[in-house]
């Protein structure tokens, strides 16, 4: 697997309509569902089905949902060594789950999905970076 079919696969969704907990390219999806999508067309089946979950992103728990999923089935990456292919898991503010997902595309830009909007590439804007949570690398990435 290489960052740059990666890459490819998550632009290939821009355009996608938002739609919370889909996944299907063209049709609508969430930031996770774009993160599902791509690891289906470049892995195949799904590690596991992601279970129902809030648009709120400002929910506290004791545990992290979205972050226990990335470190059962992608690579942890130091947050400041994050590079093109990579997931990136955003928290709103300190002490609430991280709840977003983007695919870094390069040093500074991401493909997500948010409400409201369809899926599209971004600027990694300061903003954007100081909410980044965790980063992980798709199974198996060569450079």
């Amino acid at each position: 697997m290489t960052r740059t079919l990666i890459v490819a696969e998550a632009r290939s969704w821009i355009g996608t309509p938002y739609r919370h907990q889909a996944s299907l390219k063209g049709i609508g999806c969430d930031c996770l569902g774009l993160v599902r999508g791509v690891w289906r067309a470049l892995y195949g089946e799904e590690p596991e089905r992601a279970p129902p979950y809030a648009r709120d992103w400002a929910e506290v728990a004791q545990h992290e949902p979205l972050a226990e999923a990335g470190f059962r089935h992608l690579a942890p990456v130091d947050v400041k060594a994050f590079l093109p292919g990579d997931v990136l898991l955003f928290r709103w503010r300190t002490g609430l789950l991280a709840k977003h997902a983007a695919i870094v595309t390069a040093p500074d830009r991401m493909i997500h999905a948010h409400d409201g909007a369809a899926v599209a590439e971004v600027t990694l804007a300061p903003w954007w970076r100081r909410r980044i949570g965790y980063a992980f690398a798709f199974p198996g990435v060569t450079d």
